[in-house]
């Protein structure tokens, strides 16, 4: 093996995959998710666009691989700390320790400042089926309603480009107008689960 081979020792495969992916976290954390270049990538790794699309695909593919990885950290984050909820409280909390995770998170604010005034990105964003699951999990929302998924996503997504006043305004926002509304909604599934169920 020549010593100059970019991937030295170990699965290649694999390791080719993680030096590409985490290059590409890194331009995105520094420029925003339209500044992905594949062309910079290539330099960035020094390999060549064929290597590029042969181990993790074209711009769209990586682009949803690195959200995919932001939003697994923040994910893990903010289920450790809703372990012990339910409810009300487990569905605001996890909107609130969402939107604190991802202004943390380096992906995460990038992610955010780079679509500002963009709503095609925003839209995309919102109708992502990787963050309508992680919403679902988080909120403790019942499986099967991908419409309250997505709408969880959009408070989140709303509050991240109109933040409120302080963390204490969104939290009250959120108790006032998005609970009760998933609390109605719980309610009325609930409703038409017992009316069909035999007795």
């Amino acid at each position: 093996m020549s010593t100059n081979d970019w991937l030295v020792d170990g699965d290649r495969h694999a390791v080719a995959v993680e030096r590409i992916y985490d290059a590409a976290s890194d331009m995105i954390a520094e420029h925003g998710f339209n500044s992905l270049n594949i062309d910079k990538l290539c330099q960035k790794v020094h390999c060549s666009r064929a290597t590029i699309y042969r181990y993790v695909g074209g711009k769209n593919e990586i682009r949803n691989v690195v959200l995919a990885r932001a939003a697994a950290r923040i994910a893990d984050a903010v289920r450790e700390e809703l372990e012990h909820l339910s409810g009300r409280e487990r569905l605001v909390s996890s909107i609130i320790l969402s939107l604190q995770k991802v202004r943390c998170d380096p992906v995460g604010k990038v992610m955010i400042a780079s679509i500002r005034g963009g709503t095609g990105e925003v839209a995309w964003l919102a109708k992502s089926p990787l963050l309508a699951d992680v919403a679902t999990e988080l909120a403790g929302l019942a499986g099967g309603d991908p419409q309250a998924a997505e709408w969880v996503v959009r408070v989140v997504l709303s509050l991240m480009f109109w933040p409120g006043q302080d963390e204490d305004a969104e939290r009250q926002l959120v108790e006032r107008f998005v609970a009760p509304a998933f609390e109605q909604s719980q309610r009325a599934a609930d409703q038409s689960v017992g009316a069909v169920s035999p007795t």
